[in-house]
């Protein structure tokens, strides 16, 4: 059977179902963590080793970039690049994971190329940050700071009219603030939308209640199934071509105006809370997308 590494520093449920997926298809899933991958420059040899692998495989599986210092997760993606580079498929690709776990370029991007998405600001100085929650404030409008990187809903705070800037932050923003503007769905009714998209195309989606204003299934939202809407179908499928993605969850919030908005794009999207409320079998999707295309 012909290996393919799926590089995950915890496969969980989730490397599972990616692993039977790919055994059906007549292919072992071996996890491997991007710590454990390095560069080998030696005379004649390739220059990326994958351990377990004698030679490069023909595809790879990204199912998780694990964190560190900045050169640690610069070197995690250099592994990525340099993989394409000799020409290893890496679905997603290191330049798809960087454009969407940098939320200020997955905002520049969604904006650059006209998908609707919340007004946003991305900056360094606190005084200018101070000043733009002054500015909302004056006009009655709430906001979200997040940090530039993190999943789940990690970290994220709600300013309200009135609020300062929360004090102390650098635990959560490191130094550098993203403000965006908070789209209420509905005081008490707190609900967005997860899309799922391979190659470009919306597969399956689902309402996502929340327990509060953040709907994360982490943080205790639940999940509905939908019909994908001609709207977020089209929202979606641009959000994906606007990071240029192979497979990526996407989060659309409606406000109470009707008016539809993008706010992330996830290049390593959980999708056990939307696998519990459809009937497609979306790891089996991936696979096969995966596998045609490489």
């Amino acid at each position: 059977m012909n290996k393919i590494p799926v590089f995950t520093d915890d496969p969980g449920w989730h490397g599972k179902r990616l692993q039977q997926a790919f055994a059906v298809r007549g292919y072992q899933a071996v996890f491997i963590s991007l710590k454990d991958c390095f560069f080998d420059l030696g005379a004649g040899l390739k220059g990326v080793v994958i351990p377990g692998f004698d030679k490069l495989p023909k595809f790879a599986f990204v199912r998780g970039v694990p964190g560190g210092t900045l050169q640690q997760v610069i070197t995690r993606l250099d592994v990525l690049h340099a993989l394409e580079i000799l020409g290893v498929k890496v679905y997603n690709t290191g330049r798809a994971v960087e454009r969407t776990v940098d939320k200020a370029m997955t905002s520049f991007l969604l904006h650059h190329h006209g998908v609707s998405t919340p007004d946003t600001w991305v900056c360094e100085s606190r005084l200018e940050a101070e000043k733009l929650v002054s500015q909302a404030s004056a006009q009655d409008a709430a906001l979200v700071i997040k940090p530039l990187f993190g999943s789940q809903g990690n970290g994220v705070r709600l300013i309200k009219p009135g609020d300062k800037l929360p004090v102390p932050m650098q635990q959560h923003v490191d130094g550098l603030y993203y403000l965006q503007r908070y789209v209420d769905s509905g005081e008490g009714q707190w609900h967005d939308h997860r899309v799922f998209v391979v190659q470009g195309k919306a597969i399956a989606a689902m309402v996502r209640h929340g327990a509060s204003w953040v709907n994360n299934v982490a943080l205790g939202g639940r999940c509905e199934s939908i019909s994908l809407s001609g709207e977020l179908i089209a929202l979606a499928e641009a959000a994906s071509k606007a990071v240029d993605i192979d497979y990526c969850g996407v989060d659309i919030i409606r406000g109470q105006d009707g008016k539809a908005y993008v706010l992330e794009v996830n290049s390593i999207p959980a999708w056990k809370g939307l696998q519990g409320v459809v009937d497609i079998d979306i790891a089996q999707a991936l696979v096969d997308d995966c596998l045609e295309i490489c």
